[in-house]
């Protein structure tokens, strides 16, 4: 077989290979994004300090975010606290003075009630991956699945920086 026919042979598999994939990919369906019932084990760390920080943010979330008690972000937040959202100031009077005008005290759960997919914390940093349900675009009136994830420095026992995937 001559070379120009071999490289034409490849590329004609190349190219079906190319458009049998293109074909195929619409067949598969998203897999849902799902919470991580055992938020013990979420919080579980051979390393200290990790298992500290993860303790930190999580309880964080709880009874300031979700439980809407602003009065406790000083235990939580510096007083610098760093924001990379861009609906929400930066310092830890700017978190209180935003949150208290639309988020108010409830009773303070055992868990966090988000439903909470993951949490990682290496070094100063701890994330938190959460399922996040959307309309979808394509189909109104359903819904799919997707993660939403915020992320947190942790300085001197307190939350010193945040950063999500919020838009203007």
């Amino acid at each position: 077989m001559s070379l120009v026919r071999c490289e034409s042979l490849g590329l004609f598999r190349a190219t079906a290979l190319a458009i049998a994939l293109a074909a195929a990919v619409p067949a598969f369906a998203q897999v849902p994004v799902t919470a991580e019932a055992d938020h013990a084990r979420l919080l579980a760390s051979s390393d200290k300090q990790a298992a500290a920080n993860k303790r930190l943010v999580y309880d964080f979330w709880r009874e300031v975010f979700e439980g809407g008690h602003m009065e406790l972000a000083d235990k939580y937040l510096a007083e610098g606290y760093i924001q990379h959202n861009p609906k929400v100031p930066t310092g830890r009077a700017g978190f209180v003075t935003l949150f208290s005008k639309f988020v108010k005290p409830s009773t303070i759960e055992a868990r966090v009630k988000a439903p909470l997919v993951s949490i990682v914390a290496e070094g100063d940093k701890v994330v938190m991956a959460f399922v996040q349900e959307l309309p979808d675009p394509k189909e109104p009136g359903k819904k799919y699945t997707s993660t939403w994830f915020d992320m947190f420095r942790i300085e001197n026992g307190l939350i010193a920086e945040h950063w999500d995937a919020a838009t203007k």
